[in-house]
């Protein structure tokens, strides 16, 4: 049974879904594009603070800088690394080879699979915002419950768009990290025996490096390949990713307010995050400034991100590159808000990438995430394709009622804990 029913005798769930794909909609067709750090990002959250006015007794749009081309300017870096390591090591050094494959993985460890701000300094600053809604209790805040979706898109994945996601990583992506693997053993390799050696004139061996040349050689299309992974100047309309996933968390405020659903000690905070595709630059912002009071109180963190594959909606239990691991117990939460909502959720990791929920478990304040995207992923993922046309309204719908029920639940019972 749902708790939410303890507190209104009906939460218009379907109204608030076509508010939510209204305003999806509305920003795409009247705002468009918003690359991370844009004055169109901040006008989307200006129009989301406006609406947001109507329900929440507090609302703030915070500003931060950041450096956008940072989170995926080392492709070129690492590709021109890793290609040219298997001439130098052919033709001169294989410490020099050694080297420049070690400066080829090094952004492309710590940038795009840990998020850390490695490079940024590099390229140019520009400025973003958080927008942030605060639905306050009747009484003393006690517990805190935030929900974080981001408001910028992404600049458009070429090799998404014109073959596919899957088709891209399987073609394109995962043999070029291959490539640069076989690469950085063919170069160590080398230095181990000892290039132009006497063991490295002994024909057995001799054709062992030569077909290891070759087969580095081989591998160098897909590298280059990398260098149109992005467009580096036209991003994208990000209905699904991630408007769909701010209208689920403004709709669900909505929802509960127009319910009359007023809690004792509990605050809602919806933030509208800016930059997340980045490499998470709002929510890492946000978390690093209200530290403090996020763990003053009880809080617990959810991030809302493409509510769009209801047949692949997923709680995700680790993420960045599934190197961090969420909280069980807010994981558990959505889990069981969902059941009581009709939903079999399962625990899934973001094994590429991250989401917002991971700047807040980096800092130890509880947190998950709640997706409804096909992670191949599909091919509107990243591209011009992601248009409100192709929102699916019963996935949206979804989310505003899960979000209901775990927010009532969490202001009834807490977070669960282990047995």
């Amino acid at each position: 049974m749902k708790i939410a029913n303890e507190y209104a005798q009906s939460i218009d769930i379907q109204k608030n879904t076509e508010y939510a794909v209204k305003g999806i909609t509305k920003i795409c067709k009247k705002i468009g594009p918003r690359k991370p750090g844009s004055p169109e990002e901040h006008r989307a959250q200006q129009w989301m603070e406006r609406d947001m006015k109507n329900y929440c007794g507090k609302t703030e749009i915070e500003e931060f800088t950041l450096h956008r081309q940072g989170f995926m300017g080392f492709i070129p870096f690492t590709v021109v690394c890793g290609v040219a390591s298997v001439f130098v090591n052919w033709f001169a050094s294989p410490i020099a080879a050694v080297v420049l494959c070690v400066l080829a993985f090094i952004p492309l460890i710590f940038e795009f699979l840990m998020y850390k701000q490695f490079d940024d300094f590099l390229f140019p600053k520009q400025t973003s915002h958080n927008m942030v809604a605060t639905r306050s209790p009747k009484g003393e805040v006690k517990k805190r419950f935030v929900m974080i979706g981001h408001s910028d898109s992404q600049f458009e994945w070429t090799l998404n768009y014109l073959i596919g996601g899957l088709t891209a990583k399987l073609c394109v992506e995962i043999p070029a990290v291959v490539g640069l693997i076989i690469q950085t053993v063919y170069a160590v390799v080398c230095l181990i025996v000892g290039k132009g050696s006497a063991a490295m004139s002994i024909d057995k061996i001799k054709w062992f490096f030569i077909l290891f040349f070759v087969v580095s050689c081989i591998f160098i299309p897909f590298e280059l390949a990398f260098l149109f992974f992005q467009s580096w100047t036209k991003s994208v309309p990000g209905a699904s990713d991630n408007l769909s996933g701010c209208y689920t968390g403004l709709a669900t405020i909505k929802a509960l307010d127009e319910a009359g659903i007023e809690f004792e000690n509990t605050e809602v905070v919806m933030i509208c995050s800016g930059s997340e595709e980045a490499g998470l630059r709002g929510a890492k912002a946000y978390a690093k400034a209200h530290e403090q009071e996020l763990k003053d109180i009880p809080t617990a963190v959810i991030a809302l991100d493409t509510f769009r594959d209801l047949e692949d909606m997923a709680i995700y239990d680790r993420d960045l590159s599934g190197t961090v691991q969420h909280d069980w117990g807010v994981k558990h939460l959505l889990k069981n808000a969902a059941a009581n909502c009709g939903f079999d959720l399962k625990f899934e990791s973001v094994y590429i990438g991250g989401s917002d929920a991971a700047a807040f478990t980096q800092r130890k304040i509880p947190a998950s995430t709640l997706a409804a995207m096909n992670p191949d992923p599909p091919r509107y993922y990243h591209t011009r394709l992601d248009t409100p046309e192709l929102l699916r309204p019963e996935c949206i719908s979804a989310g505003i009622e899960i979000m209901c029920e775990a927010i009532c639940m969490y202001d009834k019972e807490g977070l669960p804990t282990k047995n």
